[in-house]
């Protein structure tokens, strides 16, 4: 490297007319000190060690001319910034010009639908990212639906996520809440290279369900399905579990805060007792059911030896449920770090206490060094790395 990164991105921003954001400048002097091991530049907007100014439009379009000349960075984190559609065409701008880029995280930005169509464009003939996560921006039906034309010409990507991206419009007939479903779908029986979607807070319900489960009964490459925080029921979770009865490649499954109930979680459990074997990690937490339902899925988990992960926290945690469980760890067939609850007894009675770990335990915030807590604490961490 001719010249380090913070002095060219000061240089670049005196050419630019730009002020120059302190928090990125000294980001970059962090990566840069890390030497050739450095791949990842981390510039969240969440960032608790260090003074954060927070990225905006005009600081992107400078700091991409630095990451054109320094290619050695290939995961780039910009999470919880202020990035909106302005910027979202700044980096799509870079997309086509990058081959270097491998991840790319914009959670938690105000990026709308213009912004997204401009990046799932530039996302057609890149080749390069591997990773891609719009949580929490505005991108809307049309903006995911763009996400999934591009998904049908791109194959190169290997996770997305559209989680919480503001899909519901108000004042619209039910299936336009559903659009973007619809065509996720579509796409799961064309792209072959897809194995990590990401679909929670979408305002799903059993209709769309059914369609991905149409979907996944012809897609032999999903491997971690999130719909939590949607509005299934019993119904579209037994969808789901006839999808798991044939199946051979969903490792992850995450329903967590739907409307399962006790009938829903029965249908998952009677596909992973008799029918599967690849799946590894389940979530049902706050999904409303009782001792008669997690009974029947700690039945499962005893007759299968591949579910190694299990998260119930949030439902209804009576005596059934409690002993169940209880007996189900003691036995040494699921292990504390592997699912969100301990059993502790109170006057001869077993009750059920919440552990920190689960699917998502460094999903929203990461440490800003070192290394994340075990992960075997965290099932995402595990599988994946398995």
């Amino acid at each position: 490297m001719s010249l380090r990164m913070k002095q060219h991105y000061i240089e670049v921003c005196t050419e630019q007319n730009q002020p120059v954001n302190p928090f990125i400048a000294e980001m970059l002097t962090q990566t840069e000190e890390q030497g050739s091991s450095a791949s990842t530049l981390k510039l969240c907007g969440n960032n608790r060690l260090v003074k954060v100014q927070r990225v905006i439009d005009e600081d992107f379009l400078s700091l991409s001319q630095v990451l054109k000349k320094h290619i050695f960075i290939t995961n780039l984190d910009l999470r919880y910034n202020n990035l909106s559609d302005n910027g979202a065409i700044y980096i799509a701008d870079f997309l086509q010009n990058n081959s270097s880029l491998f991840y790319l995280n914009l959670m938690g930005n105000d990026i709308g639908t213009n912004g997204s169509e401009h990046i799932a464009e530039a996302l057609k003939s890149n080749e390069s990212i591997l990773s891609l996560r719009m949580t929490g921006n505005k991108i809307g039906n049309k903006g995911g639906m763009v996400f999934a034309s591009m998904l049908q010409i791109n194959s190169t990507l290997e996770e997305l996520d559209l989680g919480d991206c503001d899909l519901l419009q108000k004042k619209c007939i039910f299936t336009f809440k559903e659009y973007t479903t619809i065509h996720l779908a579509e796409m799961l029986k064309l792209n072959k290279t897809l194995t990590e979607l990401h679909l929670c807070k979408h305002e799903m319900t059993d209709f769309g369900v059914q369609r991905l489960c149409d979907a996944l009964l012809e897609n032999s490459h999903l491997k971690y399905l999130d719909l939590g925080c949607n509005k299934i029921t019993r119904d579209g979770v037994k969808c789901l579990a006839d999808v798991l009865k044939s199946n051979k490649t969903l490792e992850i499954l995450d329903l967590s805060s739907n409307r399962m109930e006790d009938e829903g979680v029965i249908y998952i459990a009677e596909a992973i007792h008799l029918y599967n074997n690849s799946l590894k990690a389940l979530s049902v937490v706050s999904n409303n059911i009782t001792g008669k339902g997690l009974q029947a899925l700690t039945a499962a988990i005893k007759a299968n030896d591949c579910l190694l992960y299990v998260y119930i926290w949030g439902n209804i945690l009576d005596k059934d449920a409690s002993e169940a469980f209880s007996h189900l760890l003691e036995s040494g067939r699921l292990s504390l770090l592997s699912t969100d609850v301990r059993p502790y007894t109170v006057d001869g009675r077993v009750y059920l206490a919440e552990l920190f770990h689960g699917l998502k335990k460094n999903y929203y915030w990461t440490p800003s060094y070192g290394m994340a807590d075990d992960s075997v604490c965290n099932s995402v961490f595990a599988v994946i790395n398995d």
